[in-house]
């Protein structure tokens, strides 16, 4: 799919605001009233990722979406950085913002802690929307072949750790590269000014090995498992959102969630690599909002 950079703003017109979770400021932004539509990005993104989404959104509920600890405009206290601390200061922030009956609209990174929080809390949350999800354990070989090549490149040791820590490789190629359109130079410096020196990348680094994908993190494929299988037993309302080619969604995922996950809605945006929202922000808005209409009260 061609899309016009013209007919995608790169600009942010949405209100700064923090809150101090665990000593830390959390920077997000919010639009509209009603039931919480709460965004989760994934790496190594930030809220700015949403900025297309949730203008049509906040039709429907009041929109919020922070930075993860560590990323966009938020602190990046002297912590982990696993994905349990990311889970840790996301369940922290619900409870600081009192959100009750939480749509979660969730992307990458960011859906394995938001399935955390409503598999914990599942009284808690209306429905749950995901795009480039982690749903199940994944072997490398299940995976799209560009996202194939990078996992090797990135989890090598020597090679991996220089290229994302010296290099700021997933800022300066594998973001531009994820993305199907040439980003404005402005929206890809958005991105870039939350790691301007190699300490600030440190996180990415630790993401490369949590990944619960060959190999990885055993505490991490655990905490995957049991959110795959609680998904397979909620009946909360769902929209799983993909792309193709994709990225870290291959078709196989696709078919296995139409089998596997009950109350399920499919949508296919069209091309894609991992961002459909910087890809084409109007297809990814219209098919979340016409989901969202018929959610019931």
């Amino acid at each position: 799919m061609n899309t016009s950079n013209s007919a995608i703003s790169a600009e942010f017109p949405f209100e700064s605001k923090f809150i101090n979770i665990n000593d830390s400021r959390i920077h997000y932004i919010e639009q509209g009233t009603g039931d919480p539509i709460l965004f989760l990005h994934g790496m190594a993104t930030s809220n700015y990722l949403w900025r297309n989404i949730i203008p049509g959104m906040s039709n429907y509920g009041r929109c919020i979406a922070p930075d993860l600890i560590g990323m966009g405009k938020s602190d990046k206290p002297d912590i982990a950085y696993r994905i349990f601390d990311y889970i840790r200061y996301i369940e922290q922030f619900i409870q600081a913002l009192d959100l009750r009956n939480i749509t979660l609209v969730l992307h990458g990174w960011g859906s394995l802690i938001g399935f955390d929080y409503a598999r914990r809390h599942e009284g808690n949350i209306k429905a749950l929307a995901f795009v480039e999800a982690y749903i199940r354990v994944l072997s490398a070989e299940m995976l799209t072949m560009p996202a194939q090549e990078l996992l090797a490149l990135l989890k090598h040791s020597e090679y991996g750790y220089k290229a994302i820590i010296e290099d700021n490789y997933l800022l300066q190629k594998v973001l531009p590269a994820i993305i199907l359109r040439k980003l404005k130079p402005a929206e890809l410096d958005y991105y870039k000014a939350a790691f301007p020196t190699p300490e600030s990348r440190n996180l990415l680094w630790q993401y490369i090995q949590d990944l619960p994908i060959d190999g990885g993190a055993q505490d991490v494929c655990e905490l995957l498992s049991d959110c795959s299988n609680w998904l397979q037993k909620t009946q909360l309302p769902k929209i799983m959102l993909y792309a193709i080619p994709g990225f870290v969604t291959p078709m196989s995922n696709v078919d296995w969630a139409a089998k596997h996950l009950p109350n399920l809605s499919i949508v296919d945006l069209g091309e894609a690599y991992h961002c459909p929202q910087e890809t084409n922000p109007a297809v990814f808005s219209e098919a979340l909002s016409e989901w969202y209409e018929q959610l019931p009260n």
